[in-house]
């Protein structure tokens, strides 16, 4: 597979861009007013501490306070290894390794290493290897702790942290309070992983505590491993010190920039280039590199044409169709995606493409692209949580199973952890990806003032409804004699041309003095009563409903 990274620097925005086989899969914003905040490490207090969630309040210097479950505590027996737990279900990018594989019952599932798809932040610890530490018996109100920020801050919610530190290297991820090394589940080859564990383990000094070894370390030479150990310890010790001084809460290390951690996690041989638009950047990823991997910087170009970068690989239209709900599949079906509080919703539909003959084998056509393009689009908008997906019902089993398959394939690719469940009676598949942070849609969009975020506003004939008791109500008090209707242009023109003779009737009725007038500024679905002459809004007084 072909695989770029291009990267468009700019004074106020860094875009990272991801193209697989040419296409976009992946993008990634970095802006200095919201900067990122997972992999930051803090100073905090402990706020408040409650049982009955198993979980505490931290307080790390940000807007709302920071969430810590029982499941991210340290644990002190001396047999767990955080490094092997984790190494259990992921691989080094945080990818969930066993995407591709039959699901296990409900109620057995594999605890995770970190992170984790409920909305809420809960964890799934059904099948613990142990029970958790009651949070009450190891956290106190008031108590100062490093953190470390997993999941930033979503909605209403704070962000989510972990006392299980992490640093993370180009081919290594070094975890203080672990004491063992693991590999990453991406590296089959057994005498490959046993020959990088004897030598890794060489290498880290006693009770320095343990590393994962990442997939792009398979060939690195002891000499790498020695050095970015030294580094990483090296940068600890520093952490440390600056604890020992910081006041509480406050930030004690900043995790990389975007472009720095791109580069540190995805630049690999097994990507075929990387295209920068900024000779600041190309220099910065120059420096680096010729730090940990020198051979790679043949495969990185600055790009130096008038056009823009995102312009020349036709990556700006894909942006902008990153915000509508509706995906248009390659034969004439078609996608919704439909964000909601709880959870996310995909619809498929057949739209124009009808086949031939088999109309079995066109919903499986059509399911099948929608499989693909699923996951594709999940990733791109980095749509996190619950998300189920209504495939068009399918009467064969091995029909639904192939699509169940061509789904959890594509999501194969994804960095984040992905999980999906078998069809369920209802044709639904479910599925949950991990949420470290909002989403494109969250980030990038706002309420509509009009319709404050429902996506729907009342019909003209609706408005004219309303008004109309309104007016009722007025002339029923008989306070207001002489009253302004102020509504938008579409609702006047609808009270012209269809309902002519409605407020002249109400006037004769109630005894109101009524006067329309347009009004651009008025939402579609609004209407205001002013009272004459003192121009009083009296709106509030009589619209109810």
């Amino acid at each position: 597979m072909k695989r770029e990274i291009l990267i468009n620097a700019g004074p106020r925005e860094t875009r990272v861009a991801i193209l697989e086989d040419d296409r976009l899969v992946e993008i990634l914003y970095d802006e200095p007013d919201r900067r990122r905040t997972v992999g930051n490490i803090y100073l905090g207090r402990v706020e408040a501490v409650l049982p009955g969630i198993q979980a505490a309040f931290v307080d790390i210097g940000q807007e709302k306070s920071a969430f810590l479950h029982a499941s991210d505590l340290l644990e002190p027996e001396e047999d767990e290894d955080p490094a092997e737990l984790l190494d259990e279900d992921l691989d080094d990018e945080g990818n969930d390794a066993g995407a591709g594989r039959a699901e296990e019952p409900s109620g057995r599932r594999r605890r995770r290493g970190r992170g984790g798809g409920n909305s809420n932040g809960g964890r799934r610890d059904s099948r613990s290897r142990r029970a958790l530490p009651n949070i009450q018996e190891v956290l106190s109100k008031g108590e100062m702790i490093l953190v470390q920020v997993t999941k930033e801050p979503i909605g209403t919610k704070g962000c989510r942290v972990t006392r299980q530190v992490s640093l993370p290297g180009r081919f290594l991820v070094y975890m203080p309070f672990a004491s063992r090394v693991g590999i990453s589940r991406k590296i089959a080859d057994r005498e490959q992983r046993a020959k990088l564990r004897e030598m890794v383990t060489k290498l880290l000094p006693k009770s320095a505590g343990g590393v994962i070894v990442r997939t792009v370390a398979e060939d690195v030479t002891e000499a790498h491993f020695r050095r970015e150990i030294d580094s990483l310890i090296k940068l600890w010790k520093k952490i440390k010190r600056k604890q020992s001084f910081a006041r509480t809460p406050s930030l004690v290390q900043r995790e990389t920039s975007l472009t720095r951690g791109i580069i540190r996690d995805l630049f690999s041989a097994k990507v075929d280039a990387l295209h920068v638009d900024t000779k600041e950047v190309y220099n910065e990823i120059g420096q680096y590199l010729k730090q940990v991997d020198p051979e790679l910087m043949s495969r990185v170009h600055l790009y130096k044409s008038r056009q823009p970068l995102f312009d020349q690989y036709d990556i700006e239209m894909e942006i902008r169709e990153l915000f509508k709900q509706r995906c248009e599949l390659p034969t004439g079906g078609s996608i919704i995606i439909q964000p909601t509080e709880a959870l996310v919703s995909i619809d498929v539909n057949t739209g124009r493409y009808t086949g031939k003959k088999d109309p079995e084998k066109t919903i499986l056509r059509t399911n099948v692209e929608a499989a693909r393009e699923i996951a594709r689009q999940i990733r791109l908008r980095d749509i996190g949580g619950i998300i189920v997906c209504d495939f068009i019902d399918m009467e064969s089993k091995g029909n639904r199973d192939r699509v169940l398959n061509e789904l959890r394939t594509n999501l194969g690719r994804d960095r984040a952890r992905t999980k999906a469940f078998a069809v369920s009676e209802l044709g639904l598949i479910e599925m949950t990806r991990q949420r470290v942070r909002p989403s494109l849609w969250h980030t990038h969009t706002t309420s509509c003032p009009t319709c404050a975020g429902i996506g729907r506003v009342f019909r003209p004939e609706i408005v004219a409804r309303r008004l109309e008791r309104a007016l009722r109500r007025a002339g029923h008090e008989q306070r207001e004699p002489k009253l302004d209707v102020r509504v938008h242009p579409e609702v006047a023109l609808y009270l012209l041309e269809e309902e002519p003779k409605l407020l002249k009737g109400i006037g004769r009725a109630t005894g109101l003095d009524i006067d329309v007038r347009d009004d651009p500024m008025i939402k579609l679905d609004e209407f205001r009563l002013m009272s004459r002459p003192a121009g009083r809004d009296v709106t509030e007084l009589y619209a109810v409903a």
